[in-house]
């Protein structure tokens, strides 16, 4: 691997791309430490410096941008607003027609439903940041620190204005950046951003495990388990069951077409990372609910008390069992969304495609469902407990829900290394060089 790295850096256009890559990797978390106009830095500093667990849905929103929604830089809310544009965008093209046909349209449909995809995130970006302005207003439930009273230097309508349009300039421009990763660097440039934010939390979050006990014996038995995860993460990523397809042959004019032999992937883990997302954006929803709804006197309804009682902390049966249930629920409707057996079975028949011992059509459409759903279980059940390993740390070891090896960090970690690492193979193997992967 490492003569591999090595080769890669001696390929000058390769060199290029990796370093072009790296640079933008650089601007991306300088941006995430320089503040937004109308913020104090050292407030923050101090605010964080007593802060307690935070709501799920801001760790998660924290998680995935470094760190800089916290500090509120001008990329505090990084990439996520893009996430969530995509989502939307791609869950409508289930239910509006005019979506799905540019969905068929190729690359020009495509550059059209990206087009879509960026409006949606400008809108989202000036949604979020002046929601979550209104929450930095009131600092102490922000940072979960009674003593936090105050973070913004001026609070008058028109810094509040210049901060939600600074901070939806900055995910414009963290958009504009991963495009740029995506065209002329190395890697899916979204999935390198998402990568490096959570890549950035490794070191904090696994030395904030050693300060709580100072025990280095549970600390590195802590890393030798994230090893562990992380190959079981990685064997199951790269499982996938393959179909066979055969394709007759057919003549066109007086040339002969088809009679090759190839296969459909089936990924263990075909709904990636998004389950994972859904549950853990829904779960929040109701802590999020009940810190609305504490009366000022310091006392709480009694359906506030419960959510305290059982989804504030995370380390609860309650919460755990449904997050087990949302994320099983969200994985099979996910797949359902994306892998069409019907879509798939027709084109095949389409192209003079089949399934040895398979009739073409609708036979070959429930075959596929059937095996779709025989690998989907085993699928949800490994998201399932990969989930839960950070809610498990919360008990034995007293970690915050931000553990790195487990949940969405070791996901997104393991996945965007891996689609990474195979597309600098790719390109050294078309210079007949060795790969990282052998």
């Amino acid at each position: 691997m490492l003569t591999a790295f090595g080769r890669a850096f001696k390929t000058p256009d390769l060199r290029r791309k990796i370093l072009f890559t790296l640079a933008v990797i650089a601007i991306y978390r300088l941006g995430a430490h320089v503040p937004t106009p109308g913020v104090s830095y050292s407030l923050i500093q101090a605010c964080q410096a007593g802060a307690g667990e935070a709501n799920d849905l801001l760790g998660l929103a924290n998680l995935f941008s470094g760190g800089a929604l916290l500090q509120l830089s001008i990329f505090a809310l990084g990439i996520m607003p893009y996430i969530t544009a995509s989502i939307i965008v791609q869950l409508l093209t289930v239910v509006i027609p005019k979506f799905e046909a540019l969905k068929k349209e190729g690359s020009a449909g495509q550059s059209k439903m990206t087009q879509y995809t960026r409006y949606l995130t400008i809108a989202l970006a000036v949604l979020q940041s002046a929601t979550f302005i209104t929450f930095a207003q009131n600092p102490s439930q922000l940072f979960a620190n009674p003593a936090c009273t105050n973070i913004l230097t001026d609070d008058s309508t028109v810094t509040i204005l210049i901060m939600v349009l600074t901070m939806t300039a900055g995910t414009g421009l963290v958009m504009w950046l991963g495009e740029l990763v995506t065209d002329k660097g190395v890697g899916n440039g979204m999935s390198i951003l998402i990568f490096t934010s959570i890549a950035a939390t490794f070191p904090g979050a696994l030395w904030a495990i050693q300060q709580k006990d100072g025990r280095w014996d549970i600390f590195l038995g802590i890393i030798l388990m994230g090893f562990v995860v992380i190959a079981l993460v990685v064997y199951v990523e790269q499982s996938q069951r393959r179909i066979p397809v055969q394709y007759a042959k057919r003549m066109v004019g007086r040339r002969v077409y088809g009679g090759t032999s190839t296969y459909i992937p089936l990924k263990v883990n075909m709904a990636g990372v998004i389950p994972v997302i859904f549950a853990s954006s829904l779960l929040a929803l109701p802590t999020l609910l009940a810190q609305f709804n504490r009366r000022a006197d310091g006392t709480s309804a009694g359906w506030v008390q419960w959510i305290d009682a059982n989804f504030a902390g995370g380390d609860t049966w309650e919460y755990m069992l449904t997050y087990t249930a949302l994320i099983l629920f969200f994985t099979f409707f996910y797949v359902s969304i994306t892998f069409n057996p019907t879509e798939v079975a027709d084109n095949m028949k389409k192209y003079g495609g089949f399934i040895p011992g398979i009739r073409a059509g609708r036979p070959t459409a429930e075959y596929l469902q059937y095996v779709l759903t025989r690998i989907t279980v085993p699928g949800a059940i490994y998201l399932a407990l990969i989930s839960l390993i950070p809610l498990i740390a919360i008990v034995l070891v007293g970690a915050n829900q931000n553990f790195p090896f487990g949940g969405t960090s070791i996901l997104i970690i393991v996945g965007v290394g891996l689609e990474t690492v195979k597309q600098i193979e790719s390109q050294l193997q078309q210079r007949h060089y060795e790969g990282f992967l052998r």
